[in-house]
């Protein structure tokens, strides 16, 4: 496909000829040369771009504490554990109606008060979270993934909390 250039005069009378409105299943539509495309109302673009500059607020703003447990989500999560750079990461994937993880909840706290080394993060896997949950791998919950160089290295798959501390101690000595 060649590029072509035209002046101003000829290019108005082009779009003129060529662009054409209509309304296709109740959305309008933009023709160009015969190649239709859904209009984008202000309202959606600004939608976009505000979701957009949400996520990138969230990541901007992603830090994790020492000694609390951070909740991150699909925005926040690579970068803190990208940030961590060698230290232990333990995420714990839990959800809101799931009894086992609210067990877990307040154990998960504690060992985030006793390990000065380790950051702790915890994910809601719901509806918003679910491609991180799905690039993960959880199947079951709550599963804690501990990783060390942004890799994952340790999983601990229900509430079980000893093997949970195990597996700690054993990513803080490798």
């Amino acid at each position: 496909m060649a590029l072509q250039f035209y002046s101003a005069t000829a290019l108005s009378s082009l779009v003129q000829n060529s662009v054409s409105h209509k309304v296709i299943s109740g959305q309008p539509v933009v023709c160009v040369a015969g190649d239709c495309r859904r209009m984008v109302t202000r309202t959606e673009k600004r939608l976009r771009v505000g979701s957009r500059v949400k996520a990138s607020l969230d990541a901007a703003a992603a830090v994790a504490e020492v000694g609390r447990v951070t909740e991150v989500n699909v925005h926040t999560f690579w970068p803190i554990v990208k940030a961590a750079g060698t230290k232990v990461v333990v995420v714990d994937m839990y959800t809101q109606w799931c009894g086992p993880c609210k067990v877990m909840a307040p154990k998960f706290q504690q060992l985030s008060e006793s390990y000065d080394d380790v950051i702790f993060l915890k994910l809601d896997c719901n509806q918003d979270n679910k491609p991180l949950a799905k690039e993960l791998g959880i199947k079951v919950v709550p599963t804690f993934k501990i990783l060390k160089d942004s890799k994952i290295v340790k999983e601990v798959t229900g509430a079980k909390y000893d093997d949970l501390v195990v597996a700690i101690e054993n990513a803080r000595s490798s």
